[in-house]
C-alpha cells in the first residue's frame, strides 16, 4: 500500500518521533508506514486522516 504520510509529515515539519506521540504508536510503526513495511489498521488509518485533516483515500493508496 503506498501512502503520502512521509510528504504529510514534512510539510508539518515533523519528525518520525513527533507523529507517532500524536498518534500514540512507536516511531518504529511510523517508519513502517512510511516506507510501505506495515499497513495500518482501519482505526489508525482514520485517526491518521482525522490528524492531517484528509480522506483515508487521500493519504493511502492501494497502488503498488
Amino acid at each position: 500500500m503506498k501512502n503520502m504520510l512521509r510528504d504529510l509529515r514534512s510539510e508539518r515539519g515533523w519528525s518520525q518521533q513527533a507523529l507517532a506521540e500524536n498518534l500514540d504508536v512507536s516511531r518504529q510503526t511510523i517508519n513502517a508506514l512510511e516506507t510501505g513495511k506495515y499497513d495500518p489498521s482501519i482505526r489508525l488509518a482514520f485517526k491518521i486522516a482525522r490528524l492531517f485533516g484528509k480522506t483515508v483515500e487521500e493519504i493511502f493508496s492501494d497502488e503498488e
